[in-house]
């Protein structure tokens, strides 16, 4: 028989034939890679029969989904090792995620971080074994009895609908509930590690019990491996929430969960920012704005905020009358936008607001700055003609590129979202936008990724994915092409034939949220944030207490021309002075002694480097200014 491969060639292989016999036939180099095979769009078990006509591609341990049938396999080797190591514990899910996987389990007695070694150890002995997982479908009946002393896997299987297929997996003696595919044996899952111990309510529902999750990740090899436990142990250097802390820049209090504190230090890193995104902004043309918190529920209703976001809402009662906290911007710019009758002369208009928002996220995703239920959104509305909206998006292109140069984001990776399936607008106003946007694109010289159905439910929308040091990626800027919600609020504008018509609406930011572009940044620069970024720039270090008089001198006339500097007046040795600048990240210190105050100079330390240099007192304050200064605008660096 014959089946088509990815290339669109032919092969010919025997009635019968598996995902196996198919990799085998194409290249045993190819059979070694082998984890699963994809039939007709299904990724499947190697072991799987394929048919005359079925459109088949082998899936190698190399690719994303075969990293993922690897690590959904390690979960159920952790399942098999956690069995025998604790007998009496009962089994609940354990998926392949990003990165790695997961199994929550009921322990019969306490397993904690401390425990994880011993795990690690017992699946490293059982991935030895090169046993086969073998997969069998039964019936409903016959599933309930071979877990009928699994309560979660029973639940489950109740759960399924009458008629449901069910498939059981088994490697040696561990047999688990599951839809598959799985590598061809233990073998093939390479290196393993476990890596945390978390609680997890069953299914997601504080009413459950709180079961044990145990995360891990899995790899071909170990080389791989070890690559990526080192990103991970990078990644803890830099938590942004350890380095806020010990940096004093923001802080989290039970009394207010998921909404941070930005402390004196934190401000002034955000008022860098902020002075910069304002910089830049008015270079390109934005107006700034400012809409309340609070608008009333009619608002939200007529938007289609009501419909589409209202779970992720907060709401409040005022004079009886129904108001909600806003989780976005648009609708008050609108607002805006209405208080004067407009002409097509006066577009585009582009209207620019640091709006704070709030959120409700639930409690178990909270993380940092990085998931809050309060941010600054750094938005932006552009009303414009239809004519003009290619330009515009090519403008707010070219911002969002200039911007992220500025940090060091070199690397930027682009999808084009289309309509969801919970939307409002026709399916002329989507097609129109789409297009718009995939040129825009075009016009900007820019790949990008298709990203089906991942759209606002108001447009499709453009999102701008940075990629950090440790070759992570954040989605941050985003450019959303809006036909719908004009429609929807009214808007109108008198076009050059006297009558009535529709401006188009773009909804764009570039930090996206100012706190979480924050903690990125802290975990991109290790802390080590750049000069015209830093909270405190310059720290003065005097050797001695008769030092000190000086070193207020020194300071003020920094502080004079702008720089954040501070004296550093403890009783304590000048080495210990330097190495807590350098913990605190600061880019310049500045010591001062007799010589220095006799020659009227100052001494400066430079961070990252061990070398000093002596300047006088307005040759530093010049050349601090020059390194400390922030970037001009439209320089991207």
């Amino acid at each position: 028989m014959k089946v088509l491969l990815p290339d669109g060639s032919d092969l010919i292989v025997p009635d019968g034939a598996t995902g196996t016999d198919v990799a085998q036939t194409i290249g045993q180099r190819l059979a070694k890679a082998a984890v699963a095979v994809k039939i007709n769009g299904e990724v499947v078990d190697m072991a799987t029969a394929v048919h005359d006509g079925d459109s088949v591609a082998v899936i190698t341990d190399s690719s994303p989904e075969g990293l993922e049938v690897i690590r959904h396999s390690a979960a159920h080797v952790l399942a098999e090792a956690a069995v025998k190591l604790y007998p009496g514990t009962k089994v609940a899910i354990g998926p392949a995620i990003r990165d790695g996987f997961y199994y929550d389990f009921e322990f019969p007695q306490q397993v904690g971080e401390d425990d994880l070694h011993k795990i690690t150890d017992q699946m490293t002995r059982l991935l030895t074994e090169h046993r086969a997982f073998n997969r069998r479908q039964v019936s409903r009946e016959e599933a309930l009895k071979l877990f009928a002393d699994e309560p979660y896997k029973s639940e489950l299987i109740r759960d399924l609908p009458e008629g449901s297929a069910i498939s059981i997996y088994t490697q040696g003696e561990f047999t688990d509930l599951c839809r598959g595919p799985h590598v061809p044996d233990t073998a093939r899952i390479g290196a393993v590690a476990l890596l945390s111990v978390a609680g997890a309510y069953w299914r997601g529902d504080s009413k459950k019990p709180m079961l044990t999750r145990i995360y891990g990740t899995a790899f071909p090899t170990k080389k791989e491996l070890d690559e990526y436990l080192t990103r991970l142990e990078m990644a803890r250097q830099r938590d942004h929430r350890r380095l806020g802390r010990e940096l004093g820049l923001f802080s989290f209090h039970d009394e207010g969960p998921g909404f941070p504190f930005f402390h004196p230090k934190g401000m002034r890193v955000i008022n860098a920012l902020l002075d910069y995104w304002r910089r830049e902004h008015v270079a390109a043309g934005y107006d700034e704005t400012k809409t309340p918190i609070m608008l009333e529920r009619t608002l939200w209703e007529h938007s289609g905020h009501w419909d589409n976001y209202k779970d992720n809402m907060y709401f409040t009662v005022i004079d009886e009358v129904d108001f909600a906290v806003k989780p976005m911007n648009c609708p008050g710019g609108t607002l805006i936008y209405k208080t004067d009758q407009h002409s097509y002369r006066d577009f585009p208009m582009r209207m620019a607001e640091l709006g704070l928002v709030h959120r409700h996220e639930l409690s178990g995703v909270l993380h940092g700055l990085f998931r809050v239920r309060m941010f600054t959104q750094d938005d932006a509305h552009i009303f414009c003609l239809p004519t003009q909206v290619e330009d515009e998006i090519v403008g707010v292109i070219d911002l969002v590129q200039r911007m992220y140069r500025t940090f060091g984001f070199e690397r930027v990776h682009i999808e084009l979202s289309t309509r969801p399936a919970k939307s409002i607008g026709t399916e002329e106003m989507w097609h129109t936008a789409e297009s718009a946007l995939a040129a825009a694109l075009e016009r900007a010289g820019l790949e990008y990724v298709l990203n089906p159905g991942d759209g606002a439910f108001y447009g499709p929308k453009i999102d701008f994915h940075i990629e950090d040091v440790m070759g992570r990626t954040w989605q941050c800027a985003t450019c959303q092409l809006d036909f719908a919600m004009p429609e929807k609020l009214d808007l109108d504008y008198v076009g050059e034939d006297n009558q009535k018509h529709r401006p188009v609406m773009i909804h764009r930011t570039v930090l996206g949220s100012v706190e979480r572009f924050l903690a990125i940044l802290i975990e991109h620069y290790g802390g080590a944030l750049p000069a015209w970024l830093a909270p405190v720039q310059a720290v003065v270090v005097p050797v001695a207490d008769r030092h000190v008089e000086y070193a207020e001198t020194v300071s003020r006339r920094l502080a004079g021309t702008g720089l954040r500097v501070e004296v550093d007046g403890r009783t304590e040795s000048v080495s210990k002075k330097i190495r807590d600048g350098e913990v605190l990240k600061v880019p310049f210190l500045l010591v001062v002694g007799d010589r220095e105050v006799e020659s009227q100079t100052v001494t400066i330390r430079t961070r990252g480097s061990k070398e000093t240099a002596s300047y006088s007192l307005e040759k530093a304050s010049a050349e601090l200014d020059a390194k400390a200064a922030p970037p001009a605008v439209g320089s991207g660096a």
